[in-house]
């Protein structure tokens, strides 16, 4: 109501009445006049479709076309049902078929693992079209954000809109609402704010090392998660890949990450270790397998860390990230190839703001596509052993120091895996 319909009704309530059903949506009945005397008489729903299961409000749709505001806001499972019912009215029992029918959107640019950004620069699918409004700012010779001359719609915007509006914000968020790019905006507080894209995502020309093993981080449940890297130089973690699922078990993910594996990097015989959450070690209420026996039935190796406290596997994380090592270059680096872990630490994986006046935050961090191959990172750094000397845990209830140093975990078996 304060936004779609607000914009809307400006441009056409000269045209028809706008009513509001008590178990109907909104809509407005238009009638008016073209200039070959012909008349325009139609009905226009509007209609929230946020949330996937709103799916069963699009399966009755008898409509002409449908307009989507905001496409990224939208679970690609309605947009394709909605794609269903466009055309259906009026019918062959009607005795005419609509001269045009089809549907037309609008969104802000969304981040490119979004399923649009798959449509429209991967797949391109045949019949849709995809159109690109120039943004309001672009980037100048120095890099720098500047307000595009060619920018479209300026007559209707205030003086100095889009330089003002860039002032306080993010490179990302400016990049995103006011350029147009695709691109990741953070909308929470951050597990991981140590994390810099710009410093520990680097693009370099990096293959494992068959001399060193290679060193797996799991998360399970219905999502999940492996981790891939591997201890390089100066006692670095190169972190060059990442294997993740969508709804799907242990025994289901456990195969397909190994075949993944062995077809990836079959030029060597490597060796892995593997760690994993410590409650993966338990069986369910229906059978005795549990998740870290699945995967080592798989033929690769699983162990659980020591603890799944999140202090702790917090603290394997951000100490590797606060350090440098001797070259003066941090001492964690992660391969652009792992998406999924980059966004996440960049604060897809964060506690999600409460929507109360101040800057407040949930106590636990959000669950979501990014939380998991995360936490399997944190898994694998835990079990090697890091972050052991900063973090002090409840013991019997006295808090007791880890002051060891870091572990190696070269004491797990170590099987290799080749073709």
């Amino acid at each position: 109501m304060s936004t779609t319909i607000k914009d809307w009704r400006e441009c056409h309530d000269e045209f028809g009445p706008f009513t509001l059903g008590n178990k109907e949506p909104p809509k407005q009945q238009l009638r008016f006049k073209l200039d070959d005397d012909t008349f325009v008489e139609s009905e226009i729903y509007f209609i929230a479709f946020d949330r996937p299961d709103h799916i069963k409000k699009a399966r009755g749709l008898q409509g002409t076309g449908v307009w989507l505001n905001e496409i990224k806001e939208l679970p690609k499972s309605v947009v394709d049902m909605l794609d269903l019912r466009i055309g259906r009215y009026p019918s062959r029992k009607e005795g005419a078929l609509p001269t045009w029918f089809g549907m037309l959107g609008d969104t802000n640019a969304p981040d490119d693992d979004h399923w649009y950004y798959h449509l429209a620069e991967v797949e391109k699918p045949v019949g849709w079209a995809f159109h690109r409004q120039p943004g309001g700012v672009i980037l100048d010779a120095a890099g720098n954000w500047v307000e595009n001359p060619n920018a479209e719609n300026l007559g209707n915007l205030p003086l100095d809109y889009y330089s003002r509006g860039m002032s306080g914000k993010t490179y990302d968020w400016i990049k995103v609402n006011l350029g147009n790019e695709y691109g990741f905006v953070m909308e929470g507080k951050p597990v991981h704010p140590r994390y810099v894209d710009s410093v520990h995502c680097q693009d370099i020309a990096f293959y494992p090392d068959p001399k060193n093993p290679i060193i797996l981080g799991f998360d399970f449940g219905r999502t999940p998660a492996c981790a891939i890297m591997q201890r390089g130089p100066f006692d670095r973690w190169i972190v060059f890949d990442e294997f993740c699922a969508e709804d799907m078990s242990a025994i289901s993910f456990a195969p397909e990450l190994k075949k993944y594996l062995l077809s990836t990097y079959r030029e060597f015989n490597f060796s892995y270790r593997g760690w994993g959450d410590p409650s993966g070690g338990r069986g369910g209420e229906a059978t005795d397998d549990t998740a870290h026996k699945i995967i080592r039935a798989a033929g690769l190796p699983c162990k659980a860390t020591r603890s799944n406290k999140a202090a702790i596997r917090r603290a394997a994380l951000e100490i590797p990230l606060k350090e440098t090592c001797m070259d003066g270059k941090p001492r964690i680096v992660i391969l652009p190839k792992c998406k999924k872990i980059r966004k996440g630490l960049m604060g897809g994986f964060c506690y999600r703001r409460v929507q109360v006046s101040g800057e407040r935050y949930t106590d636990e961090p959000d669950k979501n596509e990014y939380s998991h191959p995360v936490e399997a990172l944190e898994y694998a750094l835990q079990g090697e052993g890091e972050g052991q000397t900063a973090v002090r845990v409840e013991d019997n209830g006295n808090f007791m120091d880890l002051t060891r140093t870091r572990m190696t975990g070269f004491s797990q078996s170590a099987p290799r895996m080749g073709m």
